[in-house]
């Protein structure tokens, strides 16, 4: 019953997330280490703020015990780029992540990272599976708690403090000092907010906090930073007349903006206006990378520098993987999810909150005005996304016209490629595109669509809506 989807297990706690399956996938992973012959190194795991995510992780570290492989467990909620930083800078060949990151609260999950930090791929993730249904003897063993620390086996630890630095020495933080920037700054009831103002606090910024509070509820709403789950951000970044609003997801792997004047800037936005900082101001070369349902703005700047932006499939081990066999500079998802060279390889809020500190300080400019002036330097997309639930049998009907017989409705614009790389994708003539997918991590198809005129990209998604009886 356990599958990995674009952004690892998740599913909704007490039908699959059971303490069976969560020790079913910790055996998994102790049989693939040991085959590897790298039980020996031991593993690393964390949890955030979702209700038994410390409690899984418990009982994870109890069957490596059992097996006799060392856990390192982060004793508090904490950032899952934190987990994949210590992977990368202890040199584990594995870690974990109890999380469903930004799904509903009735969902828990785990990610797993492997040697350098990365997001497990589909290969490494088909293996995993594989394991799993190896193992016959169910319940499986493990160990007691108190026990497994008695022996060594686990050890508590919480290296905050070397990520947190980590973070600071690769940022200018005497630019932000010198700027005094006041931030209102949202951590979504989820694990960012130690992290996060502890750097804006360490650069001299004025905070405005909200919903900081453990919450496993998240406040009843998405733990997702967007345009319908910010409204109190941006109510407390015009009554502070603050600088920028800084939300993180619920496990601080992405990061959402509100500008100086209120408007929620789209991930997208964030994306582009970080590539063109690195490169227009602090001088880095290099290709970036996006997913397919992440703006083309993006490849007009990588274009007006002489560089190359790289198109993957939804889920970040493809972003990150690309990045490393490019060399490129950022990599990012319309989701929010931002990779930076020279740190992590995967997505960080956290980082990705400081660079923005310093893109603020350096350039001197307000956050609405910057994003203004690419726009009018590369022109601008106008983004549509819908969601749309499905039974198990809606959707194999939609797999089948879409993905078997490759039907496609009639639309009022010319076609200049059709890929099924991921889902059904369609590239327009006048550089417009919409793409068409399962979601790998919730039941929803979703569509994003993006043109020069809004009108146009409800039309092209209202064209999909009615082929496929979607209303």
């Amino acid at each position: 019953m356990i599958k990995f989807g674009t952004g690892g297990w998740r599913a909704v706690i007490g039908d699959e997330f059971t303490r069976e399956n969560i020790q079913i996938l910790a055996r998994a992973m102790c049989d693939k280490m040991k085959a590897e012959g790298v039980a020996d190194k031991g593993i690393v795991l964390g949890y955030d703020r979702r209700f038994l995510s410390k409690e899984s992780m418990q009982w994870a570290a109890m069957v490596f015990a059992k097996e006799g492989i060392h856990a390192d467990l982060i004793g508090k909620s904490a950032p899952t780029p934190l987990v994949m930083y210590y992977v990368m800078k202890h040199e584990l060949p594995y870690g974990m992540m109890i999380t469903a990151s930004h799904n509903p609260a009735i969902y828990n999950g785990i990610k797993v990272f492997t040697r350098g930090g990365r997001d497990a791929d589909e290969l490494q993730t088909a293996d995993i599976e594989n394991y799993m249904g190896n193992i016959t003897d169910i319940p499986v063993e493990d160990m007691e708690y108190d026990e497994a620390v008695k022996q060594g086996l686990i050890r508590e630890i919480y290296p905050l403090n070397e990520y947190i630095d980590s973070i600071l020495e690769t940022v200018d933080t005497g630019a932000i000092k010198k700027a005094s920037l006041k931030v209102a700054f949202d951590p979504m009831y989820g694990v960012s907010d130690t992290a996060v103002k502890t750097i804006l606090l360490t650069t001299r910024c004025e905070v405005e906090a909200i919903h900081e509070r453990h919450d496993t509820l998240f406040g009843g709403k998405l733990p997702a930073p967007n345009e319908s789950t910010l409204s109190l951000l941006k109510n407390t970044v015009l009554e502070k007349r603050c600088d920028i609003g800084i939300a993180t997801d619920g496990d601080a792997d992405r990061i959402g903006v509100i500008d100086d004047k209120g408007h929620f800037l789209h991930p997208n936005d964030i994306l582009v206006m970080l590539y063109y900082y690195l490169v227009k101001y602090k001088g880095w070369k290099g290709d970036c990378v996006r997913n397919i349902c992440t703006t083309h703005l993006l490849d007009r700047v990588a274009e007006g520098f002489g560089q190359k932006c790289h198109e993957v499939p939804v889920g970040f081990k493809y972003v990150s993987a690309q990045m490393y066999k490019a060399d490129a500079i950022i990599g990012g998802e319309s989701s929010g999810g931002i990779a930076i060279r020279g740190h992590i390889k995967g997505k960080d809020g956290v980082y990705a909150a400081a660079l923005l500190l310093e893109m603020l300080a350096v350039t001197g400019m307000k956050l609405s005005d910057y994003i203004e002036m690419i726009r009018r330097e590369y022109g601008g997309m106008a983004l549509v996304e819908r969601d749309y639930r499905f039974s198990a049998s809606r959707k194999e009907e939609i797999r089948e016209i879409l993905l078997k017989k490759k039907q496609l409705p009639d639309i009022p614009f010319e076609v200049r490629e059709v890929s099924y790389l991921d889902g059904l994708k369609l590239y327009l003539a006048d550089g417009g595109w919409i793409s068409v997918r399962f979601s790998g991590t919730e039941p929803l198809l979703r569509i994003f669509t993006e043109m020069k005129e809004k009108e146009d990209a409800e039309r092209l998604c209202g064209c999909f809506e009615e082929f496929l009886s979607l209303k």
